[in-house]
C-alpha cells in the first residue's frame, strides 16, 4: 500500500475502526476470531498510531503509554527508578 493510499485510509477511519483496530492488536485475533498475520499487526497498529496523532488522542490514552510515577518525596523519579523492567 503507498504512503498516500495509507494516509487517506487512516484519515477516513471511524473511531469504532480505531477501537476494533486497537482491540485486534491486544488480542492479536480480528472480531470474527480469525488470527492476526505479523503483517496485519504492524499495518493496524502503524494506523492506530497515526489515527492517535491526527485526531490528537491524549497522551494517557494511546498506545503503548506508560505511566511516570513520581517519588513518594514528589521528585521526579531518577532515569534509573524510572526504567522500565521487562520480567519473563
Amino acid at each position: 500500500m503507498s504512503e498516500m493510499n495509507f494516509d487517506r485510509m487512516v484519515g477516513q477511519m471511524t473511531p469504532a475502526m480505531y477501537e476494533s483496530f486497537k482491540q485486534a492488536i491486544q488480542l492479536r485475533k480480528w472480531p470474527d476470531g480469525r488470527r492476526l498475520t505479523g503483517e496485519q499487526t504492524e499495518l493496524c497498529l502503524e494506523a492506530v498510531i497515526k489515527y492517535e496523532q491526527i485526531h490528537d488522542v491524549p497522551a494517557d490514552q494511546r498506545v503503548g503509554y506508560l505511566e511516570r510515577n513520581e517519588c513518594s518525596s514528589g521528585d521526579p523519579a531518577t532515569s534509573e527508578e524510572a526504567a522500565v523492567k521487562w520480567i519473563n
